[in-house]
């Protein structure tokens, strides 16, 4: 998260106070990339970043070296998705720069510093999620991604290297891989670089220090001598070097072999006032109560017959389209969609064509690369709800459709509350929810954690544990539910909506700040991992440092930073 040209302009008016942040869009294409350019060539492919200085999401800076901001890291989500979605044979990607002896600045000061703090860290937690996913095409799809550091990679420029396998610096003299946001802007880097220079690279940790308090960072020998880097080539050499890793690496691969991709055609979606329309998943604002109500629709079809017919549907095929619906909606509202504390999750359709669909991703992940693309899809979009600071409640009434995939988002809320029984007075013949666990509540969709949500709610009681997953294959009425310890609360519709109204009240009553905390600690139960670390420690420090005034204060460093001043701290240690 640095820029490492000097800027010149005055930042002691605070712009965030003033800023218009338009309401941002994350479904994008190849055709609309103002900043990235594809190229595919065979099993090769490569992502050459050439910043528009002039094409920042939002006016007030101009993104130079190579330094970007959110609308940059939403095309290279969008190009990710691609290369997993559209170009299946594609077994390795060079990732490059495009200025000359520049790769990346990292993210833009001027855009940091004008913008408010929910920005600043739902910038940092999206583009954390981008590098995970970079992460993820190499580890679950064997795609493996390669850093070509054709010049200086600094802050969020060398961050984004780390989410690669590979990490090639180029031996000019100059070019240098450095984290200085600790001695130049007051704040941490904010896209994982602490973690995974330690943890994911095991550089050793007194190196580690020396590396992320040394603004000018390091070149080619001593990086990787240190492990920063895994190799370094002078620019003569440079095109066959990395050509050969490229190949290597594709040789390698053992991605499962397709004959074509899927077009990830434009998110059928509308946004009608309060409403936000997609398939299988509509959600309805309530902004008086600071509340979004989310309906997931089960399929409408019986899930298709075989292989050539689940990849004739394409986008299409329900597990895909309500995946592209939730993970969308998630970034929409997440970014958006600020005051609305509150998420209630419910669901309506045909709990056996679920299940039909449910056991199809499970038979069919590890031989067809479409459904194992759209497994890890969904794995991802679950993760993305996990971290998001809202909180999380699920509600399982007569007509619902929470089994297995579906049952899974019920487990990923914060509480669960399930009908005993029907509305006697609305439709005394209906029949009682039901929910059911499948082996995919068991395995195929870990959180961050590592740890399925079904591990995570019974963590340190392996007796309950065992007790849920005897009820996997069984439908559950609310009783039963109750009593495998899989609901919050079963109620009978006389208490029922009084107790859900004041439950919503209740929190929305409460400090979103502390809830924020509070939820995080309680949803990531068990061991740490790279990526709890990175959305739990060390969000939660960032978060807390740039709302200090030794960073974003008038004097602090992020404001100060190009103004050939620097920042003025307070020295006592909290």
């Amino acid at each position: 998260m640095n820029q490492a040209s000097s800027l010149t302009a005055d930042t002691d008016v605070d712009p965030a106070e003033t800023a218009t942040v338009p309401t941002v869009d994350f479904a994008t294409s190849p055709q609309q990339y103002k900043h990235w350019k594809l190229d595919v060539d065979g099993d090769i492919a490569t992502a050459t970043l050439t910043v528009d200085e002039n094409g920042g999401i939002v006016p007030g800076y101009e993104l130079k070296m190579n330094s970007y901001d959110l609308g940059v890291d939403i095309e290279l989500y969008d190009l990710v998705q691609r290369l997993r979605f559209e170009h299946p044979n594609v077994k390795a990607v060079v990732m490059t720069g495009g200025l000359d002896r520049m790769f990346c600045a990292g993210a833009n000061i001027r855009m940091l510093a004008q913008s408010s703090h929910n920005w600043k860290v739902n910038f940092c937690k999206f583009t954390n999620e981008t590098r995970n996913a970079i992460e993820d095409a190499t580890s679950d799809s064997h795609q493996t991604w390669i850093a070509a550091l054709n010049g200086t990679a600094a802050g969020g420029g060398y961050e984004l290297a780390l989410a690669c396998d590979d990490i090639v610096l180029i031996d000019d003299g100059s070019s240098t891989v450095s984290l200085p946001e600790v001695p130049l802007l007051g704040v941490l880097p904010g896209t994982g670089g602490l973690t995974r220079v330690v943890d994911k690279r095991h550089v050793r940790k007194d190196r580690a220090d020396l590396f992320a308090t040394k603004s000018e960072g390091y070149r080619g020998a001593t990086a990787m001598d240190w492990g920063l880097i895994d190799a370094t080539f002078p620019r003569k050499a440079w095109d066959e070097q990395i050509g050969n890793r490229a190949r290597a690496a594709a040789d390698k691969s053992q991605r499962l072999q397709a004959q074509q991709g899927i077009e990830l055609t434009p998110l059928e979606h509308t946004i009608d006032g309060d409403t936000l329309t997609y398939p299988y998943l509509t959600a309805t604002i309530d902004r008086a109560a600071r509340r979004v109500d989310i309906t997931i629709e089960g399929p409408t079809d019986a899930a298709p017959a075989d292989d050539d017919a689940i990849l004739a549907q394409g986008v299409d095929y329900w597990p895909m389209a309500l995946t592209r619906a939730l993970d969308h909606a998630i970034l929409h509202l997440r970014t958006n969609e600020i005051d609305l504390g509150t998420w209630v999750f419910r669901t309506k359709g045909d709990r056996e064509k679920v299940l039909e669909y449910d056991a199809q991703l499970g038979q069919y992940a590890a031989t067809n690369w479409f459904v194992h693309e759209v497994s890890s899809y969904l794995r991802r979009t679950l993760k993305r709800l996990d971290v998001t600071s809202r909180s999380l409640i699920s509600v399982i009434e007569p007509g619902s459709c929470f089994a297995g995939i579906l049952a899974e988002i019920a487990l990923a809320t914060d509480r669960q509350y399930m009908l005993e029984g029907v509305y006697e007075d609305v439709d005394p013949d209906a029949d009682p929810a039901l929910i059911e666990l499948t082996e995919s509540n068991d395995g195929p969709y870990p959180m961050g954690n590592g740890l399925t949500r079904l591990e995570s709610r019974f963590y340190g009681h392996d007796d309950a544990l065992k007790a849920a997953r005897a009820t996997i294959g069984t439908p559950l009425d609310a009783r039963a539910a109750d009593d495998a310890g899989l609901v919050t609360m079963a109620l009978d519709d006389i208490d029922f909506e009084e107790e859900l109204r004041i439950v919503l009240e209740e929190r929305a009553s409460l400090s979103p700040d502390a809830l924020t905390g509070m939820e995080a600690n309680h949803r990531f139960v068990g061991p740490e991992t790279l990526e709890t670390k990175i959305f739990g420690r060390l969000t939660a420090w960032q978060n807390w440092i740039f709302i200090r005034p030794n960073a974003s204060g008038p004097d602090g460093a992020l404001r100060r930073y190009g103004s050939g001043r620097r920042g003025a701290y307070d020295y006592k240690r909290v």
